[in-house]
């Protein structure tokens, strides 16, 4: 089978380009004072009038904050991946190729989510992560997802999570660790889009149209969770602005919209040339995102 092929070649890519962060990381170096967290023109009030107010000092510090928001997010959807993950590799045989990439990938996704903690941990920051009736979808997600929805979900969250990364990492700007977190993650990550989208091209094809316009919705749920909680709003207290105010900002703000845009290209190309993204319900809450 081609899918097995490619679950072979991705193994064996597992084995020559997997990082353990605890020994590529140097976890004690300090965080330098004039590096941002991410390059600044990323940061979600970048060219605002409250950004204009904020010192170079405070910029930073909000840069540390949505880095902290970015990855808090990025370990709840890797914890739902996992769970999605080990509940499909339950249903396969443990001889073929592809399951046994699964169970690599959690491993993966296990390393990732220590790796991400342990930097939140370093900044400072709290653990900014989705609640309320996000957290609920969370978990629906995670215990019933599978097919097209489960992988489609799953590329949502890592390709634009990836899109930021692969900036951050070669930009001198930003801090040390951030670029060697960033560096670990896009290259292992790599591989875990080709198995999502190869599979998700083979099993669009073998779904009825019934299963199909109910997974655009799940999808688009989640292209909407993504976009609109990337940067959760609390983060605006870490320079004392109210999060309400500096939410509303960030949701006016041209700079932002197209770096959310930007961040959602590949993504939204891919799914789309797949039928994923137009349908009823659907399409409103792919452009409320702010991802298409």
């Amino acid at each position: 089978m081609d899918r097995d092929k490619t679950a072979t070649r991705l193994l064996r890519s597992s084995v020559a380009n997997t990082y353990d962060p605890e020994v590529e990381i140097d976890w004690d170096a300090p965080l330098l004072k004039d590096k941002y967290f991410c390059p600044p023109e990323r940061c979600s009030l970048y060219g605002t009038e409250l950004w204009e107010r904020l010192t170079e000092e405070q910029r930073i510090e909000l840069s540390k904050h949505e880095v902290a928001s970015v990855a808090g997010l990025g370990v709840w959807f890797e914890t739902i991946l996992m769970q999605m993950l080990l509940r499909e590799y339950y249903r396969q045989d443990a001889r073929d190729r592809h399951a046994q990439y699964a169970l690599t990938e959690v491993g993966d996704e296990c390393r990732h989510s220590v790796m991400f903690g342990r930097m939140i941990d370093r900044f400072g920051c709290p653990y900014y992560r989705p609640a309320g009736r996000d957290g609920w979808l969370g978990k629906y997600v995670a215990s019933t997802a599978i097919g097209p929805r489960m992988y489609a979900a799953t590329l949502i969250a890592e390709e634009v999570l990836d899109t930021f990364q692969r900036e951050a990492m070669a930009d001198e700007r930003v801090q040390p660790l951030v670029r060697m977190v960033s560096r670990i993650h896009v290259i292992e990550e790599s591989r875990h889009v080709r198995y999502a989208r190869e599979e998700l091209a083979r099993q669009v094809p073998l779904s009825s149209r019934k299963r199909l316009a109910f997974d655009r919705l799940i999808i688009a749920r989640t292209a909407w969770l993504t976009g609109n909680r990337l940067i959760h709003q609390d983060v605006y207290r870490s320079v004392g602005i109210d999060p309400m105010v500096g939410r509303r900002a960030a949701r006016e703000n041209p700079h932002h919209l197209a770096t959310m845009r930007w961040a959602g290209e590949r993504v939204v190309e891919f799914l789309g040339g797949l039928g994923l993204i137009d349908g009823p319900g659907a399409s409103s809450l792919w452009k409320r995102s702010g991802l298409l």
